[in-house]
């Protein structure tokens, strides 16, 4: 009998830590351009809504967040403003401070990092360079992240596609979707975040959609709120959240949550997903 109730509160107390092992590993990723800090948007300016930028991240608590268009020193000011986080990128030119970043920054208490690094969307992509049709130097980067609680590993990309070019853009996405082919040799997860210039409709579209899925059309609670603003003058879908390898994505969200009492943090509301790995 005394055996038995033994058993008994040890079974007790082992459920909970049994349920606790098996409780999934959830990551949170989100995509953000934050607009480039160099162009004159009156009182939309970089100069006035930089604190917003830093409050939303410390808010939302990605455990990565990509960012596109921003400068050398909007890096700078995430890196400072934003406790608890590291980044991974470069500019275009390898950090020149009139270049553009795709820099990933990552929480460093859910994350930690392993290889990653930065190529060009162009023929020549292992120097800063300008591909195809494009109207500017587009670039990606990538970085293989181990969630620490899980031990699990998976990859992420950000990229920002050319505005102008329509071929830049077709092949600049097959040139990451080559990439990745070549870095994810364990065939890790993969997440492929940034700001698409075009909607998922388009035929460019189409090689991304074969092999991976819309977080914003397959996650268990999503909305449909358009991601490009352009400070209350548009509504366009162009930032997008690819995802393969994971079990699922619980949650889409954009993010259109005021902060310092602004509208609009950026003429783009970031996009976040929840996934499973």
């Amino acid at each position: 009998m005394k055996k038995t109730i033994i058993s008994i509160l040890a079974a007790l107390v082992l459920a909970p830590l049994a349920l606790i092992a098996k409780d999934p590993a959830r990551v949170t990723i989100m995509s953000y351009n934050i607009r480039i800090g160099s162009v004159n948007d009156g009182t939309n300016s970089w100069e006035y809504r930089y604190p917003a930028s830093a409050m939303m991240v410390d808010d939302q608590k990605p455990d990565v967040v990509g960012y596109q268009e921003a400068l050398d020193y909007q890096i700078q000011y995430m890196k400072d403003y934003v406790p608890g986080y590291k980044v991974v990128g470069a500019g275009k030119d390898r950090g020149a401070t009139k270049c553009e970043h795709m820099t990933m920054q990552y929480n460093t208490k859910t994350l930690s990092v392993g290889k990653w690094g930065t190529f060009w969307l162009s023929e020549t992509p292992t120097k800063a360079s300008k591909g195809w049709d494009a109207a500017y130097e587009r670039s990606a980067t990538w970085a293989i992240f181990k969630h620490k609680a899980s031990g699990k590993k998976f990859i992420v990309v950000n990229t920002h596609l050319d505005n102008e070019g329509s071929e830049a853009r077709r092949e600049g996405l097959s040139l990451i979707l080559s990439k990745l082919a070549e870095i994810n040799k364990e065939g890790l997860p993969v997440v492929l975040i940034g700001d698409f210039n075009m909607s998922s409709d388009d035929p460019a579209m189409a090689p991304v959609k074969a092999v991976m899925k819309d977080a914003r059309k397959t996650a268990v609670t999503t909305d449909d709120m358009h991601s490009f603003n352009g400070w209350g003058k548009a509504k366009d879908t162009i930032d997008f959240i690819w995802y393969s390898g994971f079990d699922s994505c619980i949650e889409f969200q954009t993010v259109t949550k005021p902060y310092m009492d602004r509208k609009f943090i950026s003429d783009h509301y970031p996009v976040k997903a929840t996934l499973i790995l």
